[in-house]
């Protein structure tokens, strides 16, 4: 865990030496003392400190000074004033100035510890909502695992297998097909589940920006480095840091980063200490490792450290047994979140859906039904809804595979039958002759029609007992 630091000023040697005696009962604390107030005002403009503790009354710089000075330096410094002689006035000044609290000498020990406690807890909670905000715009989810298919249940059984062993993982797929779902879901079954789990997407971080974000920096490290910030790893202490699209590392920051993975120690940029990590990583590539490392694009003694084990997620056309599976998850979904009511989805647009070859995996599914439930027009889904890139690829992907056209135009006939019997039957509870009436077709047409596709009058009527129901004698 990461060392916080502590500066104590007080011209008093008998006070500093009760905050120090004080303070040691924070284990991981460095406790900093400082007698003289110039020296304290020198320390705040060049080192970074966790928390600052300053007494008002001081001779050449008072606790005020010292206040402004740390607010200077670190619009975000916490700052906590301690004097013998308490005004309405300097309690006021202090808090304007931005003192996180106030302690009136002489104080009980517990209660500095208490005061100082909340306000390095409050200091972690606006260094995890930075770290929030950093992420909130990197769309790395798309929703749950599911999978029925064999190819989907290996994902799980591997996962099941992994979660709990302390070992980094390598998980590979193409684009979309949920990466990150499957790191969630290893770092939610391990011992590290009540830890952070950091995700960066590599690709969306400007070279420039890389070496900060992962490491963190001291401030002054560079031109605009105004304050000290923690880097992506520090804050995975405890936890799990997971690192999407890998192979879009520069190579620079992957000899660093393999020098992180065999140490397990960073230092930030500008800084000299060397911070011990606790962590497990993993990684994740939609694209070809072995093919970047023989193009050189990827450092092979990296390669062979991240690949602990692998975890492979197939593509959605690899599995199209799912897809139901997932078009009724996220239908249910998109209506609920929209305030709509659950449409029903044809059987020739559940077919154009599982046709379709879904370059972009579960996540162009996703997005196809979500645009879907918010453009449909009518109760039932029908191709028409679909977008139309969707319907034309998925009906030259059935040219491909079924034979051509004349066999793919045979399904669709056999497709528009299907439907259009059974909204007739529904229509008229099942009345062959009114139907047939509406039909304009011959009953003895229609009930060979209906014994085709094994349609049952009986199923659509409410009102009459099964036994009343005119036999299909038409159909010998």
């Amino acid at each position: 865990m990461s060392r916080i630091r502590i500066l104590v000023v007080d011209d008093e040697e008998g006070m500093l030496e009760v905050c120090s005696d004080t303070l040691e009962k924070l284990r991981e604390a460095e406790v900093v003392l400082e007698n003289r107030s110039q020296r304290a005002l020198e320390r705040i403009a060049s080192e970074s400190f966790d928390l600052v503790i300053a007494d008002i009354r001081m001779p050449h710089v008072d606790g005020i000074e010292l206040l402004r000075a740390a607010r200077r330096a670190d619009a975000n410094q916490a700052v906590l004033m301690l004097t013998a002689y308490p005004t309405v006035e300097t309690a006021i000044e202090c808090m304007k100035l931005g003192a996180a609290d106030y302690l009136t000498k002489p104080f009980l020990p517990e209660d500095l510890l208490a005061t100082v406690r909340r306000l390095l807890e409050g200091k972690l909670l606006r260094d995890e909502n930075q770290l929030l905000r950093r992420q909130v715009e990197r769309n790395y989810a798309f929703g749950e695992i599911l999978g029925q298919s064999a190819a989907m249940q290996v994902v799980f059984q591997n996962i099941q297998r992994v979660s709990s062993i302390e070992v980094d993982v390598m998980i590979v797929g193409e684009t979309g097909t949920g990466k990150e779902l499957v790191a969630r879901a290893l770092h939610q079954g391990s011992g590290r589940k009540e830890g952070p789990f950091v995700p960066v997407d590599c690709g969306a971080i400007p070279d420039a920006l890389m070496e900060s974000e992962f490491f963190g920096h001291e401030r002054g490290a560079y031109t605009g480095a105004q304050a000290r910030s923690l880097g992506l790893m520090e804050f995975a202490q405890k936890g799990t840091f997971f690192l999407d699209e890998i192979s879009q590392l520069p190579l620079r920051l992957q000899a660093k980063l393999l020098r992180v993975l065999q140490e397990r120690r960073i230092r930030r940029v500008g800084g000299t200490q060397e911070i011990p990590l606790d962590i497990r990583i993993m990684a994740a590539s939609s694209r070809n490792l072995e093919e970047e490392v023989r193009q050189e694009r990827f450092r092979l003694d990296l390669y062979h450290r991240i690949h602990g084990v692998k975890i492979h997620i197939p593509p959605l056309r690899d599995r199209r047994e799912d897809i139901p599976l997932l078009v009724n998850h996220f239908l249910n979904r998109y209506c609920r979140e929209m305030g709509r009511d659950h449409p029903d989805l044809g059987t020739e647009a559940m077919e154009v859906l599982s046709g379709y070859p879904w370059p972009g995996n579960v996540r162009e599914l996703q997005n196809v039904l979500k645009q879907t439930v918010a453009m449909a027009r009518h109760p039932e889904i029908t191709v028409d809804d679909l977008p139309d890139e969707v319907v034309a690829r998925a009906s030259l992907e059935g040219l491909r595979e079924n034979g051509g056209f004349f066999e793919m135009r045979e399904r669709r006939l056999a497709a528009f039958d299907r439907e259009y019997l059974r909204g007739l039957l529904r229509k008229y509870d099942g009345e062959v002759t009114r139907a047939a009436q509406e039909s304009k077709l011959p009953r003895g047409t229609l009930y060979r029609l209906l014994k085709k596709y094994d349609l049952n009058p009986v199923e659509f009527r409410n009102d009459e007992p099964a036994d009343l129901v005119e036999p299909c004698s038409d159909l010998q």
